[in-house]
């Protein structure tokens, strides 16, 4: 494929269109794999036009009310839900929930079935996934993972948007990821699927991707034509690339186990070596935060290849798109609240 361009972004709907664009299958963006391959390009050409034109989109959920809580450290989840929900009209309820999760105060079905009746939205940072499974399955309102130890789909989708400004046809990309099987690997993988992209994830044979995860990718990826493998070499993973994407070797949460993984990644790290086997336009990718001198070298992750930046900066407009989907007009299938609420 060619070097990299800029692709042409689709006329802004009126307003008022709004109430007719089209609803998710899904009530909840639990998982990628909640949704189809068309709803994931309904989620980027909508992220495209939200970017290319954000006034118009200022009352799009006017008078809705989103509760976020985060057992995790956040910057730029928790930057982008609450900016991208008050630009949008609505107001963002931020809950701490760093010194205790979700469920040790409270039973979670019961924390669902009360924020059900005064928010319009639940989004969710979490360390158990099965929080934010059984967090969609009680509450009526919608529920968006905004990072679990199984996934992490608002970042992928974002992901998926930089590479689509980079290439225009995401059919024809490329994907390289280097590094630990976890829940980046997880919903990149996902991702690829819908996209009917091309990924090659590489890891130490004992940090591979979930098979379930895998299975479940590639379930898609027969439908779509998406072409996913593994290997254990990052030469081989890189090479022909489009794109090289890395994560840390040690999440949060994971901090007992940092000495251990340093070892067992040692030959993963993304330098100016690596990258020279991708295309000459690869570009690299990183969800942030990153550790220079660990998965990634300095020489790499700040040079001009680097779309770091513009990843973190898609999830705003990528997550603008997905709140307007799930919590917006075109939902009709979620029963207003209480009027005591």
């Amino acid at each position: 494929m060619g070097a990299p361009r800029t692709t042409k972004m689709p006329a802004h709907p009126p307003k008022a269109g709004l109430a007719a664009m089209p609803a998710l299958r899904t009530r909840s963006l639990v998982s990628m794999a909640d949704l189809t391959p068309r709803e994931f390009e309904l989620v980027l050409t909508l992220a495209q036009m939200v970017k290319a034109g954000p006034r118009d989109y200022r009352g799009a959920l006017e008078g809705k009310q989103l509760v976020m809580i985060f057992e995790k450290p956040s910057l730029r989840t928790r930057v982008t839900f609450e900016a991208g929900m008050k630009s949008l009209g609505g107001d963002a309820i931020f809950l701490d929930q760093r010194g205790s999760r979700i469920a040790e105060r409270e039973e979670v079905r019961d924390v669902a079935h009360n924020l059900e009746r005064w928010v319009d939205g639940i989004v969710l940072r979490t360390y158990d996934h099965s929080t934010i499974t059984e967090m969609a399955r009680c509450s009526r309102a919608p529920v968006i993972n905004a990072l679990s130890d199984l996934e992490h789909p608002c970042q992928a989708l974002a992901d998926f948007l930089t590479l689509k400004e980079k290439f225009a046809d995401l059919r024809a990309v490329k994907l390289a990821y280097i590094g630990d099987g976890n829940n980046m690997a997880h919903s990149l993988i996902l991702a690829a699927a819908l996209a009917a992209a091309s990924i090659t994830v590489a890891t130490p044979p004992a940090y591979a991707p979930s098979k379930q995860v895998t299975s479940a990718a590639q379930a898609i990826a027969a439908t779509t034509g998406a072409q996913i493998h593994f290997t254990t070499t990052p030469e081989t993973a890189v090479a022909d690339a489009d794109a090289v994407y890395t994560d840390v070797w040690t999440s949060m949460g994971q901090e007992d186990e940092a000495e251990q993984r340093r070892i067992a990644f040692a030959g993963f790290e993304v330098t100016d070596a690596l990258m020279a086997k991708a295309k000459p336009h690869a570009v690299f990718m990183h969800c942030l935060p990153a550790h220079r001198g660990d998965e990634v070298s300095a020489s790499v992750i700040d040079s001009s290849r680097s779309v770091v930046f513009e990843q973190a900066e898609n999830r705003l407009h990528v997550q603008k798109a997905v709140l307007i989907l799930l919590l917006g007009e075109s939902r009709r299938r979620f029963p207003a609240r209480s009027a005591e609420a």
